[in-house]
């Protein structure tokens, strides 16, 4: 990718996104190209690309040693958009263990929780909070709220090695088909930094999902990413006129 000179993003910016998307395909196992390399593939100055770098460096994406040179920390998860994901399913498939520290399962009262899933103040919610980890190392702090009607039975769930909508599916015979996601950038409080391993003004990426099945909604999730170990990759197949694309020379 040659960066745009003529696009809005500064050029360190381009280089940056770039780079984040050759590590979310696995592209440097390891070592990480020098400044030098990397200013004679973009065709940009050497200040360019050491703030690229110096970027990816805060995020504890890679780390640099003198007389090591510069490696990668850990690689990047992806994670699909517009589609109803599992997190367990998605860290385990790319390579890693997935554990969770379970730090609250138990019924409450919720008037927000509540108010998302369409019931009354009052109502009893499920709630389940854990610290999520890829080989043992912590990219996920997660909340959901579950209507305690049919959720119930999630109370005797063990958590640790196991994704809530398996276990959603196993123990209350329901199943997410529909739902919708939120992604924005926050700084995380100290106390989420320091569940998370981040350091001070360090962002995150807050997420927050409401999902559904058979019209009904069952969860409410919010929680916090580690921006520096996720990718969210969204991808389209050809469409047909009748999906609202024209062909070339359309007006």
């Amino acid at each position: 990718m040659i960066p745009d000179r003529n696009s809005p993003l500064p050029l360190w910016a381009q280089v940056l996104s770039d780079l984040r998307a050759r590590l979310a395909r696995g592209e440097f196992t390891g070592r990480f190209p020098g400044d030098e390399e990397l200013r004679k593939a973009y065709g940009v100055s050497r200040h360019t690309v050491r703030e690229a770098v110096r970027r990816l460096q805060a995020e504890g994406v890679i780390e640099r040693g003198r007389g090591r040179g510069t490696f990668v920390t850990g690689a990047l998860i992806e994670q699909p958009l517009g589609a109803l994901y599992s997190l367990f399913r998605s860290v385990e498939a790319q390579g890693y263990v997935q554990r969770s520290v379970v730090r609250h399962l138990e019924e409450r009262r919720d008037e927000e929780a509540a108010k998302v899933l369409g019931l009354a103040p009052d109502e009893p919610l499920v709630y389940l909070e854990r610290l999520r980890l890829a080989d043992d190392q912590p990219i996920v702090l997660d909340c959901s709220w579950l209507p305690a009607t049919l959720a119930r039975p999630l109370l005797k769930a063990d958590f640790t090695r196991t994704a809530l909508y398996h276990e959603l599916q196993a123990q209350c015979g329901v199943w997410p088909d529909a739902g919708w996601e939120r992604l924005r950038p926050v700084l995380p409080t100290a106390e989420q930094r320091d569940l998370l391993g981040l350091a001070a003004r360090t962002p995150a990426l807050a997420i927050e999902r409401r999902a559904t099945s058979q019209g009904t909604p069952v969860e409410w999730r919010h929680g916090l990413v580690r921006a520096d170990r996720f990718s969210y990759v969204a991808r389209w197949a050809s469409q047909d006129r009748g999906a609202g694309f024209e062909p070339a020379g359309g007006q």
